[in-house]
């Protein structure tokens, strides 16, 4: 029987080391009697730019006089190994049909880097990651596969070493571990940081044969400790545990939590505040209610302004993050371009009240004022000129209860717990659905305009259906708004059940 090329394909996105994982691949078959070739296809509009990079390797035969003609591209069910270093490339490679349950070891990270369409969808459009990883353990001859990423990042290296390590441990290639390591070895480039990611994998990979057992525990939340030294915070957190059910604080503590941080201790007593008045409102109501409304009013009153944007892009923890992401060392300097483009309607509401109101009018200021805010610009983040402006307009937080935006959310806020008030006294179930209309707001400048008309239809679709309106149908209108942007679905759905 005539022997067969190895036939690998590796998915693999920018910066995470494709290349090179593909160039030891070649170099472990060349130094070990194999003929080697690869070839790579980049991808553009993939998040950071996914590129396939695909291996054939074939053994030489001395007696052979001829060199063998191997293949430029990966042919569906025709692969033996598929290498991704994401979940989403995983399943990329399955789609494609790369991945075959009669012949494909299929090696994959289970971290996620979101697209861009999960990203900007206006709901939640995230990949349900465990109906991803049993697809592949269904389409794949052999599943390896945990937390690759996190595994290069304790090892101080980076995820190509780890799926090098991981294919070793499949023992899925003619080669000892030996030859792997001295594969890295001859690089001569992070030799010690990639070893150790290498032997992490390799004893993952080769101690079960999907990598279950790597795969992290999910518990249960729970009511975390809290002993804060400030006592205007301890107050709180002693309201939260007094006042609240015991399945709500968890979520009531998370918002306390997100309000002081956005804002001050008197902002979140305000949220606790509005709860003890839901509660008071309606002293039957289940539990259901109050834990959508609490999570939901948390993030409401945490809405996204100008002053919110600027205070966290000029946050220690951003800048720390952003290097960790693009792996720069201490000694690198690092410049962060943001691209920004504030909208009149955006400058007004960061304005007092009255002020924002006033420049909103038609006149020779506000026409001067949008002439120069119809483009965006370029500011630069990592640099004096470019964090200083963004730290001043961080530092207005003090004065954001005296704005025109906080006096528009504030007013529409009261309106939805008024509504979610109002529709309890006749449904329950369907008031359920008016708190978590709330989703439907959201971002900020045309994201959130967009947002907030749809909202604003939905809830007028509410008042006009009154006691009439099935929670189902309100399900149903709320999907159909965040399914697209310009409200096509939206108005679709209104048609059909008579609420235009």
């Amino acid at each position: 029987m005539k022997s067969q090329p190895i036939k690998i394909a590796i998915l693999a996105m920018g910066g995470e080391g494709g290349g090179v994982l593909a160039g030891w691949v070649v170099n472990l078959g060349e130094h070990n009697g194999y003929y080697a070739q690869t070839t790579s296809v980049p991808g553009v509009a993939q998040r950071t730019g996914a590129t396939i990079y695909y291996v054939e390797l074939f053994p030489r035969d001395e007696a052979e006089s001829r060199t063998p003609v191997l293949a430029l591209m990966p042919l569906p069910g025709d692969v033996d190994v598929v290498l991704a270093s994401e979940l989403m490339e995983a399943g990329r490679a399955v789609q494609r049909g790369l991945v075959s349950a009669e012949r494909t070891t299929l090696v994959a990270s289970t971290h996620r880097v979101y697209s861009i369409a999960e990203k900007t969808a206006m709901g939640d459009g995230r990949v349900d990651s465990e109906a991803l990883i049993a697809h592949a353990k269904k389409s794949a001859k052999r599943f390896v596969h945990f937390d690759m990423a996190q595994a290069a990042q304790a090892s101080g290296s980076v995820i190509s070493a780890v799926l090098f390590g991981a294919l070793a441990g499949t023992g899925v290639l003619p080669f000892s571990r030996r030859q792997f390591e001295e594969t890295i070895e001859r690089g001569g480039v992070g030799v010690k940081p990639s070893l150790r990611a290498f032997g992490v994998a390799f004893d993952t990979a080769s101690g079960s044969a999907d990598s279950d057992a790597a795969q992290a525990d999910v518990k249960a939340a729970e009511v975390p400790e809290l002993a804060p030294r400030d006592r205007a915070v301890a107050s709180l957190i002693e309201r939260v545990r007094e006042e609240l059910p015991v399945a709500i604080q968890p979520i009531a503590l998370e918002g306390v939590r997100r309000l002081i941080d956005y804002q001050d201790p008197d902002y979140a007593a305000l949220y606790l505040n509005r709860l003890a008045d839901l509660r008071r409102a309606r002293p039957g109501a289940d539990t259901a209610l109050l834990r959508e409304t609490a999570r939901h009013l948390a993030l409401w009153m945490s809405y996204e302004d100008t002053i919110r944007v600027a205070d966290l892009k000029t946050r220690g923890s951003r800048f720390e993050r952003v290097r960790s992401e693009v792996h720069a060392n201490a000694n690198q300097l690092l410049a962060i371009n943001e691209f920004m483009h504030p909208r009149l309607e955006e400058i007004c509401e960061t304005l007092p009240a009255g002020f924002g109101r006033w420049l909103a009018r038609p006149h020779w200021v506000h026409r001067l004022v949008r002439r120069y805010t119809q483009s965006g610009r370029v500011v630069k983040t990592s640099s004096l000129r470019g964090y200083l402006m963004l730290y001043v307009v961080a530092s207005l937080r003090g004065m954001r209860r005296r704005t025109l935006r906080y006096e528009l959310e504030n007013a529409r806020i009261e309106a939805w717990l008024a509504q979610i008030v109002e529709t309890a006294t006749y449904n329950p179930e369907l008031a359920v659905e008016v708190a978590q209309c709330q989703r439907l707001v959201k971002g900020y400048s045309d994201t959130h305009a967009r947002g907030l008309k749809n909202y604003q239809t939905v809830m007028a679709a509410v008042v006009k259906a009154g006691a009439r309106l099935a929670p189902a149908t309100l399900r149903e209108l709320r999907d159909a708004a965040l399914a697209d942007e310009h409200g096509h679905k939206l108005r679709a759905a209104l048609a059909r059940h008579a609420l235009v």
